[in-house]
């Protein structure tokens, strides 16, 4: 059984390292990673790194490695792949999954504003603070670039590129982050509203909590849902008995 991954989350590791010590003879996995982010920590099994050409390349590039199952476990904000996804196992036949970490829900003592995006993230921000903490990842930063009077703390792994707020610190950083460090940063910066996305996942979430503590706004932008009919598993256990279900024999 050949399984791909298409991977670049915790949830894709994870899913990889369990395959690999069940220690099927077997069962082939090929992880599949965008390349957006630098040194990224691999997973056991074989690698690929780079786009596939849409959905007609990604079918193709199926059909060409007798590829039996996909798990679309990227990030829960890349729609592009997940749509291609979608549309390769629609158009070769090969079963597909999303993995998908549960998302965030507010809770008593939470500021949330919730916003279908970036920009409407963006044009909300001025009424609610001066000084932005903006967990939302180097791409998309254009969307608050006009905002010259507010000052923003950017906090990515990689460097963002240009177009970004004028008045901005990049904080270039990995999580997982610990709650007293995020206390901390807020306090450093005088930070007094918090941009973030959906992302789901226990490694960004302290963030939440710091902000709840000193009664901060978090502008929160919705997760889009998984393209329509493809299933859903909240963890990688679940993903192996999907997978079980559609042909891994475990040893």
């Amino acid at each position: 059984m050949h399984v791909l991954i298409l991977g670049g989350t915790t949830e894709a590791r994870a899913l990889a390292e369990s395959l690999a010590a069940a220690a099927c003879p077997d069962l082939r996995v090929t992880t599949s990673l965008a390349g957006r982010v630098g040194a990224p920590r691999l997973p056991p099994g074989e690698v690929r790194v780079g786009g596939f050409g849409g959905a007609e390349g990604l079918a193709r590039w199926l059909r060409e490695h007798a590829v039996d199952a996909v798990v679309d476990a990227t990030h829960p904000f890349a729609g592009t792949i997940s749509a291609n996804a979608a549309g390769a196992s629609a158009a070769t036949g090969v079963p597909l999954l999303a993995l998908r970490r549960p998302g965030w829900a507010p809770v008593a003592g939470d500021v949330w504003h919730e916003t279908g995006s970036l920009e409407e993230a963006a044009r909300l921000l001025p009424s609610l603070g001066r000084r932005v903490f903006l967990t939302t990842g180097r791409l998309g930063l254009s969307a608050f670039a006009p905002l010259d009077d507010l000052w923003f703390l950017v906090r990515s792994v990689d460097a963002p590129g240009a177009p970004m707020p004028a008045r901005a610190e990049v904080l270039l950083d990995r999580g997982p982050f610990t709650l007293q460090g995020e206390r901390e940063l807020l306090r450093r910066h005088a930070i007094d509203v918090v941009v973030t996305k959906d992302s789901g996942g226990a490694a960004t979430a302290p963030k939440l909590t710091a902000a709840r503590e000193a009664g901060l706004p978090v502008v929160v932008v919705r997760r889009p849902p998984a393209p329509p009919g493809v299933p859903v598993a909240p963890d990688p256990r679940t993903a192996t008995t999907w997978l079980t279900n559609h042909g891994l024999h475990q040893a």
